[in-house]
C-alpha cells in the first residue's frame, strides 16, 4: 500500500528543486496534492504531468487571504487538508552590513510568516479532521551561524522555533509538527551562491557530494506518513554530515 494513501496535501514551493521533488514523490506514495508556487508556469505544467491527483494554485505565502482561499479550494477538489509542506523559500546570500531592509523584509515574508500563515491556515482542520503533519523547511543554516547568508540564516532559525512551539500547542490535537534541515542539496536556489562560492561550501561534506531533492523528499515523505506518527517536534538535519 503507498505510504500516502488517504492523504491530502498542500505544497509551497512545488515549481521546482525540493517542493518540485516532494510533489512528484507524494503523489506516486498515493496523495493527492495541492502544489503552489508564484511561479505558475512550471508549476501548472508540473501538476498537469502528474495526473487527476494533482492540482496547482498560485500562492503568495506571505498572503493571509491568499492561504484561506487556497486551503479551502484545496478542500473543495480532494477534501481535507491532512498534510501541509512549508517548503516556499527566498535566498539571497549576503552578509549583515550588504543587506539591505528591503532583503531582510523579502526573506522574513517568505521565509519566516509564510511559515506561520501555513501553520494557521490549516491547523484548525486539521484538528477537525482529527489529525495531520506539518513539515516545516528549515536549513543547515539555521543551525549554524555561515557567513554571507544573514537574513536567509535568521529566518529559518525562526523556523525552527515556531515548529518547536506548534508541536507543543498542536500534539494534544493530534497534529504533528516537524522540521527538516537541509544542508547542500543540488538545487537552484543552492546554485545561486555562484559557482566558485559553490565549490568552496561543497568541500564541507563529508560524504563528498551534494544531497539531491529526491532524498529530501523522501525525507518528506517519512514525516507525513504514519511511519512518522511518534515524531513531532523533532529536527532533522539532512546535510551529509556537514554539521557533525
Amino acid at each position: 500500500m503507498p505510504r500516502l494513501e488517504g492523504r491530502v496535501a498542500i505544497i509551497t514551493g512545488a515549481a521546482s528543486g525540493q517542493g518540485k521533488s516532494a510533489a512528484q514523490l507524494f503523489v506516486a506514495e498515493g496523495a493527492k496534492v495541492v502544489l503552489t508556487d508564484l511561479n505558475q508556469e512550471p508549476g501548472s505544467t508540473l501538476a498537469k504531468e502528474l495526473g487527476g491527483n494533482a492540482a496547482f494554485r498560485r500562492l503568495d505565502v506571505s498572503d493571509e487571504a491568499a492561504w484561506g482561499s487556497a486551503v479551502a479550494a484545496t478542500t473543495s477538489r480532494f477534501g481535507p487538508v491532512n498534510v501541509l509542506l512549508n517548503n516556499a523559500g527566498v535566498f539571497e546570500p549576503k552578509p549583515l552590513l550588504q543587506t539591505s531592509v528591503q532583503e531582510w523584509e523579502a526573506h522574513y515574508r517568505v521565509n519566516q510568516l509564510g511559515v506561520y500563515l501555513g501553520m494557521r491556515a490549516v491547523a484548525d482542520h486539521m484538528i477537525a479532521a482529527g489529525g495531520g503533519s506539518i513539515v516545516n523547511t528549515s536549513s543547515a543554516a539555521g543551525l549554524r551561524g555561515m557567513p554571507a547568508m544573514f537574513a536567509y540564516s535568521a529566518t529559518k532559525w525562526a523556523v525552527r522555533g515556531m515548529s518547536r512551539s506548534a508541536a507543543a500547542d498542536l500534539a494534544r490535537h493530534n497534529v504533528r509538527v516537524n522540521c527538516v534541515l537541509p544542508g547542500i542539496i543540488d538545487t537552484p536556489m543552492y546554485r545561486a551562491n555562484g559557482p566558485e562560492r559553490c565549490a568552496e561550501m561543497d568541500k564541507q561534506i563529508p560524504l563528498g557530494r551534494r544531497g539531491t531533492p529526491e532524498e529530501v523528499a523522501q525525507l518528506m515523505v517519512f514525516l507525513a506518513s504514519d511511519e512518522g506518527a511518534y515524531f513531532t517536534g523533532a529536527e532533522f538535519t539532512i546535510d551529509g554530515g556537514m554539521l557533525a
